[in-house]
This record gives structure tokens, sequence and C-alpha cells, in this order.
């Protein structure tokens, strides 16, 4: 995208999930700590709904999914738990909306991309929509809409925001090796062509033609290379679980222009390090890729490594000024 290439990043931001229920709580702690690149705060402990599957459930066109014991799956019509995901989804953005009077400036969104989803989502038969091609197909071309309608959403109550559209692809990485269990458990659903993968992540990417997306995955092995080819304009992903083997795909993913989302503060309570011990691992992986040092600030987003949803409420405020003061102490000493 080559709009995107202009495209102003923040240098630190978060990646969803907050602890606790209270979405005004949530919107004035993520508003506060990045001043210039706030995110749309997550509160899975409010239940059912506000998880990240039902949270994007709540978002399809023409289909509907509701809780079962054994998690969502996809109904006739829409039905209660459905309502309450959208209901809540609108209460986060009134909250995220009062604390965004008047700004101007990148803005992150996020939902579950159409392989995690279709890795989750159970259809009346108990087996994930991912046993379905035809499934798989359907519920991709739902959630291009329903996100086409949520942009458009987010566009109206923040006029000045330039959005970033985060699509969360945890299950990628299983969906690719034929690692996502049956409903039995016995088995694992075979392994979906790269091809198809791509392309209809390609698809979903596309929705948001006005501005550049972010895929998230806190797992390990993120396939870098993929997704730039889908249109990615920056790979969310914990810096921990990087390896020697990834060097090539990383390097390739700079020199091409696309940002890198490294995640490097503790997502759960746990004793922080000093700003520039943090981003030890970011300069020495640069050194190692022979890239020039006076390219970081342009090319790296700090953030925690995963969603703060287990933290505590003090830790997570702490994760993110920690987050803002590592990205500090990158751009002043890159090298």
């Amino acid at each position: 995208m080559s709009e995107n290439s202009e495209f102003r990043f923040g240098a630190a931001t978060g990646v969803g999930s907050m602890p606790g229920e209270d979405a005004r709580e949530a919107a004035k702690t993520v508003t506060g700590s990045f001043e210039d690149f706030p995110f749309l705060p997550e509160l899975p402990a409010r239940g059912p709904g506000a998880d990240m599957i039902g949270r994007t459930a709540g978002m399809l066109v023409d289909l509907y999914a509701r809780v079962e014991p054994s998690g969502w799956r996809i109904s006739d019509r829409p039905g209660r738990d459905s309502r309450r995901a959208r209901s809540w989804l609108g209460e986060d953005l009134d909250a995220l909306e009062e604390f965004t009077q008047d700004y101007e400036g990148p803005l992150k969104v996020q939902a579950v991309g159409p392989w995690t989803l279709a890795a989750a989502l159970e259809l009346r038969n108990g087996e994930v929509a991912l046993s379905d091609a035809g499934a798989c197909r359907d519920l991709a071309g739902s959630l291009g809409e329903g996100l086409r309608l949520h942009l458009d959403e987010v566009r109206r109550r923040i006029p000045g925001a330039r959005i970033v559209l985060q699509l969360d692809e945890p299950s990628l990485t299983s969906v690719l090796r034929g690692q996502v269990r049956t409903a039995s458990g016995y088995r694992t659903h075979r392994a979906v062509d790269r091809q198809v993968v791509e392309a209809a992540l390609r698809d979903v990417v596309g929705v948001h033609a006005d501005g550049p997306v972010v895929v998230h995955s806190c797992a390990p092995d993120v396939p870098f290379a993929l997704l730039r080819r889908a249109g990615a304009a920056a790979v969310s992903f914990d810096f921990s679980l990087l390896t020697e083997r990834d060097d090539g795909a990383i390097g390739e993913a700079v020199e091409g222009g696309t940002r890198l989302f490294a995640g490097v503060v503790a997502s759960t309570d746990a004793p922080l390090s000093d700003p520039a011990g943090s981003v030890m691992g970011v300069r020495t992986l640069w050194r190692r890729l022979g890239l020039n040092p006076g390219l970081l600030a342009e090319a790296v987003t700090l953030t925690p490594t995963c969603g703060l949803a287990g933290a505590s409420p003090d830790f997570a405020r702490k994760a993110l000024a920690h987050c803002v003061r590592a990205a500090r102490s990158l751009a002043d000493n890159p090298e």
C-alpha cells in the first residue's frame, strides 16, 4: 500500500485487552498513556461477548453466534449473546470518543482475523468453521463487511483519527501447520494451503484500503513473509519468542518497509527493567541484521508482549508507561 509508506505510526502503543470492566477508566488510561497512538481497549473480564472471539463475532454481517458450553457457535439469528457483544463495543466506543475529542493522529482498533476466527467459531455440528472451506470463505466475507461498518463508525466518532486496523491472528501458525484440534480432541484439522490462507487475509486486509493494517500474533513462528504478501503494513509479535531462524524474514520485512510492533514489555505482573534494558534485544537484533540504527524509530513501535487482560490494573498502567519510556530510550540511543 503506497499510501501507508508515509503513514506516521506512534512510537509505542498497546495490544488491545485491558484489565477490569470499566470502559471509561480503560479509555482514560490508554489515551493518557499514549498521547500519539491510543487504541480502543477491550475488556474481556466483563464476560462472553467482551472476549476477543465474541467481540468480533458481534461485528459479523448476516452471521450470528451464541455461547455454548464449548465456546462460540454460529447460529441462525441474532440472540442475547451477539446483542451483548455489540452493546459492549458501543460502550467502549462511547468512552474512547469522550477521551479523544479533537484528537488527530493514529488510532488503533482491533478485531480477530479470519483464520483465528475460523479456528474458534463452531458450526452447528460442533466442529469449528476451519473444517469447512465454504464456511471459511463465508466467515471471511462476513468479517470484511463487518469491519467496513466498524471502521466507518470509528471515523464518524473520531473524525481526526488516522485509523490503524489490527487483526489478531494467534492461531494462524496452528492453521498453517494442521495443529488445530477437532471437537473430539483426538485428531487435528488438516493444514490449510498457504495460498488459501494468504488470499483470505489479503481480502480482509483490503477492507481498510485507506489506512494500514497490522497483524498481531503472540504465538511462536509468526509467518512474516506470508503476512507481508497479504498486504500487512506491520506485524505485531512477542519479541521474546523470536529465534535466529526469524532473522532473514525480519530483515526482509524491515527493508521492504514493513513496520515491526515489537512486544518487549511483560503483559502480566512482573518486575520491569529499566527502559534501556527493555530494548536491548531490539538493538542487538538490529546489529545482527546489519540494519541502519537510524531506521529504528521509523521501523519499530513498542508494545507489551500481548494483551494486558491478565494483569492487575496498577501493573497495566505501569506497563503502558514503560512502553513509552522504552520507545524514548530507543529513539534517543538507537545504537
